[in-house]
């Protein structure tokens, strides 16, 4: 008896050269919207925010040397900055230079410090927060347009007590988060820590 195979043996595929050359170009184009997005996304991340390093001791303890913050630009642009606000400015001796102060002073304030206490308007402020009281003594009217800034680390730091105000034109943005270290990720958004006449 003859043995006779019914299986037929399947036909290659026969490819088809335009599948292969738009799987590429699809896969382009996905990577070109992909790419394009994330740089979307980047501008607008900047536009509203930025973020910034400390390098020195003026802010001890609040900040460490080495803490990377979020630094919110739009807080001045929408509102306004307020007593006790940690701000970031363009310094006025280096523009290229940028300062992160505690904002102590308002146009309109009359700023004393005297015994190692802060007054705004006569009104001695609350400052859980600060290395130590002052040691220098002064008084300062703060015009119109103006901020008047102290560091934390009263007696060693450059600010407003040394060489003056700032303006608000040279007001970057309110410093509102710290992420690095992972260890110190803390909001620096306290409220009425600072209570200062209003």
């Amino acid at each position: 008896m003859d043995n006779y195979q019914t299986q037929l043996t399947p036909e290659a595929p026969v490819k088809e050269p335009g599948k292969k050359r738009s799987a590429w170009l699809g896969l382009l184009i996905d990577s070109i919207e992909t790419i394009l997005l994330a740089l979307v996304l980047f501008l607008g991340i900047n536009a509203i925010s930025s973020r910034v390093i400390v390098e020195n001791i003026s802010m001890k303890p609040t900040l460490q040397p080495g803490e990377l913050l979020l630094v919110n630009k739009l807080a001045f642009k929408l509102g306004s900055p307020d007593h006790g606000d940690i701000v970031v400015f363009h310094y006025q001796g280096n523009p290229n230079e940028d300062y992160i102060k505690r904002l102590i002073g308002l146009p309109g304030d009359v700023v004393h410090i005297s015994e190692g206490v802060v007054y705004i308007n006569d009104f001695a402020l609350n400052e859980p927060y600060i290395a130590a009281p002052p040691t220098y003594e002064g008084t300062w009217t703060v015009p119109d347009g103006k901020y008047f800034v102290l560091g934390d680390n009263r007696n060693n730091s450059s600010d407003s007590h040394q060489w003056g105000f700032v303006s608000m034109e040279d007001m970057v943005g309110e410093a509102i988060f710290i992420y690095w270290p992972l260890d110190r990720i803390q909001s620096l958004n306290i409220p009425d820590l600072v209570q200062a006449a209003q």
